[in-house]
């Protein structure tokens, strides 16, 4: 009996493909609708929204499952009817159904636990986390019971598969010819190939609501366009106006009355700054601590009255009364990174990655080059190990020595995770660095990266009364008391007297929220202490991170030349008040009333007031967009053409 006889025509043969197909579309649609029970109260309840977000999402997981399916659309093309019928076949696709059962789980409980951390589907975070393996999976293991969680997901895709043994079984005795075969392979070889070239790569954005356009996405399709378009050209991808207009407002944008500029046009904004209607400079030493994930809500100074907060900031909140304290500032970003950039470069944020991230990011105008013509000694000390995000190679590269958890010895760590050694210990370190500068007669400039308030929360046992490994508040309150401890040892020191303390965030505990740039996962505190040098006062003034550099080095009566995009906060006149936020993809430019945000696809939209849930189009004759265009347009074309680095030039003939 031939082939073409025994066997129907048709694709009969690629239904084997279902049973595990059906399993995982089933697995996406239920996963979406318990995320959107997670954020219910957050979401738009119109039964058309909730449609519109359930039927947007199916092609999105179709989409998905049609790339997933291609190798395995190709093998059934290519394997012999022979091959495809026997016993040791079907015991590959019993076994490669289990694995992919098993995979399916483990990425609807990573989408689970992910939505938990950022209120997103996967996106360039999770990209960065798959790179950085050891200390992602490190924080896993210590996060959650991870032996049993797998061991649970393994029974369970046993489970599935014994389910869908029949029709497994009833599809691998269906078979199709080699013509039909061949034709129904390329025709559902032709199904993603639409996707691609169809189908927008931004799922759910006519929607109004964050979480809706989360909601409507697929977690593994948005992981691969992440994966691929980690890096956008602004260029390509945002509104641009003439250059020569652009660098024009650009330039009034950074001007204050105390500056002139050292070039006479263009997008080089290097200028000279003039401190000296404030007394003779003063040669302070600095530490400079940036707290991981520090959100303003957790500190009882800025009025907080939830009860799971109240009480865990007591050092933070007397330090707000003894310092300088900005009260209304904002992070530029939602990662470690991004928040890195800002305080060290004092540039507006590009989308795709940080600066930090990038090639060719060395030799840049820093606080670690301007500290260091001066004599300083700059250091970067991290508490985790430095290769992570790139930070030793940045920092290295930008005028700074670098002190990470590899420079650590053994009796140095009272207690270690994941992510890095305790703060207390980061802190220890500090100190003797700063003794030994001291000891030389050399000043320094220490910007301190802590680690202690990340996931999984814990710290040294008996510091606090909250038990370690048990949420965020613990973190919190370790994280308040470490720098109290710090605080109290450095009152001790002969350097004491004429450093100058900063405390800041690197960005907040969360970035999930309604709209694209939710005002409140972006507020961080400020505070700047001396009390021999800087007279505690609260400045409620609206400013950002790309401010902190220049009003650092203005509190120090510096004159100095500089390529910040920041100004001097104490400068600053009621117009400039404004902040600078993003995402990966959204640029935001907050003033006091309204939020304008620039997205992919040249779109232009403005909340107002600026907590608003819904935007609308920005016109564009707006002063408001200009104002937005010439910042972030400018950053872009000063990073590309490399008009940020150090040093600053002599002036040009014809600055002003």
């Amino acid at each position: 009996m031939t082939e073409s006889r025994s066997v129907p025509p048709g694709g009969l043969r690629y239904r084997v493909l279902l049973p595990v197909a059906a399993t995982a579309l089933a697995g996406f649609v239920l996963l979406r609708g318990v995320l959107l029970a997670r954020c219910w109260p957050q979401v738009d309840h119109a039964a058309g929204a909730l449609a519109r977000t359930f039927a947007t999402g199916l092609l999105y997981d179709l989409a998905f499952l049609a790339y997933a399916a291609v190798p395995l659309v190709l093998y059934l093309m290519a394997v012999p009817q022979r091959l495809y019928r026997s016993r040791a076949h079907r015991g590959l696709v019993y076994a490669l159904s289990a694995a992919l059962l098993f995979g399916l789980l483990f990425v609807l409980a990573a989408e689970w636990v992910f939505w938990g951390e950022f209120g997103a589907r996967f996106n360039f975070i999770a990209v960065d986390y798959l790179v950085y393996s050891d200390e992602v999976l490190g924080n896993i293991r210590e996060s959650y019971p991870i032996g049993w969680l797998l061991g649970g997901l393994g029974a369970l895709a046993m489970a599935l598969t014994f389910a869908l043994r029949r029709p497994i079984a009833r599809a691998l005795r269906l078979d199709t010819d080699t013509r039909a075969r061949v034709l129904g392979g390329v025709a559902l070889l032709a199904v993603p190939a639409l996707a691609f070239v169809g189908l927008d790569q931004r799922p759910g954005q006519s929607f109004d609501n964050q979480y809706l356009i989360e909601l409507a996405g697929n977690g593994p399709y948005q992981f691969f366009h992440a994966f691929r378009d980690a890096e956008l050209d602004y260029a390509q991808f945002y509104i641009q106006r003439d250059d020569a207009a652009m660098a024009a407002e650009l330039r009034r944008a950074v001007l204050q009355p105390n500056q002139t500029f050292l070039t006479p046009a263009g997008y080089d904004i290097a200028r000279r700054v003039d401190n000296a209607d404030r007394g003779p400079e003063k040669q302070l030493n600095v530490m400079l601590i940036v707290v991981e994930s520090l959100s303003a809500k957790y500190l009882g100074a800025y009025g907080m009255t939830d009860a799971d907060t109240t009480g865990l900031t007591p050092n933070l909140d007397r330090l707000a009364g003894e310092s300088l304290w900005l009260s209304n500032l904002y992070a530029t970003g939602t990662r470690t990174v991004r928040g890195l950039e800002s305080i060290t470069l004092s540039v507006p944020p590009t989308p795709g990655e940080s600066i930090v991230k990038r090639p060719d990011n060395g030799g840049l105008f820093s606080l670690g080059q301007v500290f260091g013509a001066r004599g300083y000694d700059s250091t970067f000390l991290y508490g985790g190990f430095g290769y992570f995000d790139n930070m030793n190679d940045f920092f290295g590269k930008n005028g700074f020595r670098i002190v990470d958890r590899a420079a650590f010895a053994k009796d140095e760590i009272a207690f270690a995770n994941v992510w890095g050694v305790a703060d207390e210990s980061l802190y220890a370190r500090a100190m003797r660095e700063a003794d030994a500068d001291f000891a030389r007669g050399q000043p320094f400039f220490q910007l301190i990266m802590t680690t202690s308030n990340h996931r999984p929360y814990t710290y040294p046992e008996g510091r606090i009364d909250i038990p370690s490994h048990s949420g965020r508040e613990g973190a919190v309150k370790y994280t308040d008391w470490a720098i109290g401890d710090l605080l109290a040892n450095a009152r001790t020191k002969p350097w004491f007297k004429d450093t100058v303390f900063v405390v800041i965030a690197d960005h907040c505990a969360g970035s999930d929220g309604r709209t694209a740039l939710p005002l409140d996962r972006y507020r961080i505190p400020l505070f700047v202490y001396a009390p021999a040098h800087i007279r505690p006062q609260r400045v409620e003034r609206l400013v950002g991170q790309i401010d902190l550099a220049p009003t650092l080095l203005g509190l120090l009566n510096w004159n100095y030349d500089s390529r910040f995009f920041g100004k001097d906060i104490l400068r600053m006149s009621d117009t400039d008040e404004r902040a600078l936020l993003s995402n990966y993809q959204h640029l935001g430019l907050l003033d006091r009333e309204r939020l304008v945000v620039l997205s992919p696809g040249e779109h232009a939209s403005v909340y107002e007031p600026a907590d608003a849930r819904t935007a609308r189009p920005l016109p564009k004759d707006s002063a408001l967009l200009t104002r937005a265009l010439a910042l972030y347009q400018g950053a872009a074309r000063v990073y590309r053409g490399h008009l940020g680095l150090w040093p600053v030039p002599a002036p040009a003939p014809g600055a002003h």
